[in-house]
């Protein structure tokens, strides 16, 4: 289940940061916390445009890091919080996600579909 202030925090801009392994080993990409959407099933949407290096990494290992946070939502000490999701991605270049996300973000090629395992509140 997706906390309710995960939830608040998408509501306000924000940087996300995507971490995969590879290959050649760690990599990071970036994205906005405007961009992500949370279907019915508690997966995470996200618009990709480049992400080469992540699609790679996860047809290889899955497993993934994503942080994100705000100022605007008040955490454990005032204001500002974040989350750590660990979880597992797969990009998806068909079906309704895709279709969703495509209507919203025309640049996209694909969607990163990111299905929580843990998510914890970090700040």
């Amino acid at each position: 289940m997706i906390p309710g202030k995960l939830l608040e925090i998408l509501e306000h801009e924000g940087v996300v940061a995507i971490a995969t392994t590879g290959e050649k080993g760690p990599h990071l990409v970036n994205t906005w916390n405007s961009y992500i959407t949370i279907n019915e099933a508690q997966k995470l949407l996200i618009p990709v445009g480049g992400m080469h290096r992540t699609e790679a990494n996860l047809a290889l290992r899955p497993e993934l890091l994503l942080t994100l946070g705000c100022r605007e939502v008040d955490g454990f000490r005032g204001p500002g919080t974040g989350y750590l999701i660990e979880g597992t991605g797969v990009l998806q270049t068909s079906g309704p996600d895709f279709e969703a996300m495509k209507a919203r973000f025309p640049w996209m090629r694909a969607v990163l579909v990111v299905n929580p395992e843990a998510i914890t509140q970090t700040l």
